[in-house]
């Protein structure tokens, strides 16, 4: 494995063995070397392009010493469809051994980003999307439970305002707030806001999301589970966005019968 392959993909805390790329010469602190490691591939939208595009670098990077074990590698990365819009990218990164090994163990230790105005992380019509980029900003800044704590907040307003647009009451008869779970059991049942591959287990992921604010996850494990609650939560956006398309169409086409879609 290359280099660029650890520095395209989320980050993690297990070590991964790449290819030597730094030779077999000491980079001291603060000193300058061109590596030769592969591109690197990052997904982000481009508004040029109106979609999500993979971003990619030159093969040549340019990295810093910071001590024995540490580098700093920073990369300019160009939509790979209009080659206009940019990301700049800076990772530090650690090894666990000799970082001139021949395949020494690495990882991505932090990882920050600076996108033009022309890029950003999701869809920027979509709906939640300013609490979704500072989820996103929060994960590369090293905040896992921060940003874990915007994802909860999305699937919150999601049910929410589900509940409001299906006449759901969000109180019991007696007044009382409805439980969170009992609020997403009739939500579901009516809109079907959870994707079937996962509609089983709709308030374990609340629970997940809710594990930071209860304190029951630290900051390594959450910035490991980022990714997968983030294409949970956004699995439910698209897939109330995919219902309301189909809505859309089956009322134009003057098909929109009960036993076809329940609303």
């Amino acid at each position: 494995m290359r280099l660029s392959d650890v520095l395209s993909k989320p980050l993690s805390e297990e070590y991964v063995e790449v290819e030597n790329f730094l030779g077999f010469k000491r980079l001291p602190k603060g000193k300058q070397r061109k590596i030769d490691v592969g591109r690197i591939g990052l997904p982000f939208f481009c508004k040029r392009c109106n979609g999500i595009q993979t971003f990619c670098s030159s093969d040549l990077l340019y990295c810093i010493g910071v001590n024995d074990r540490r580098i700093s590698i920073d990369a300019a990365l160009k939509c790979s469809r209009c080659e206009e819009s940019t990301a700049e990218v800076w990772y530090l990164i650690v090894s666990n051994g000799d970082i001139l090994s021949l395949v020494p163990k690495v990882r991505i230790l932090k990882r920050s980003e600076k996108l033009a105005d022309t890029v950003a992380y999701a869809e920027p019509n979509s709906a939640f999307y300013e609490l979704l980029e500072k989820a996103h900003k929060a994960y590369f800044e090293g905040l896992g439970a921060g940003a874990i704590i915007y994802l909860r907040k999305i699937f919150e307003q999601i049910t929410v305002q589900s509940a409001a647009a299906s006449g759901i009451e969000l109180r019991t008869p007696k007044g009382k707030r409805k439980t969170f779970q009992a609020l997403l059991q009739e939500v579901d049942e009516q809109k079907s806001i959870i994707p079937k591959e996962f509609s089983a287990n709709g308030y374990t992921l609340y629970q997940e999301l809710s594990e930071v604010i209860h304190g029951d996850s630290d900051e390594e494990t959450s910035l490991k589970k980022y990714n997968s609650l983030r294409r949970l939560v956004v699995g439910i956006l698209d897939n109330i966005r995919n219902n309301d398309e189909m809505t859309a169409a089956l009322r134009e086409l003057g098909w929109m019968h009960n036993e076809v879609i329940h609303e």
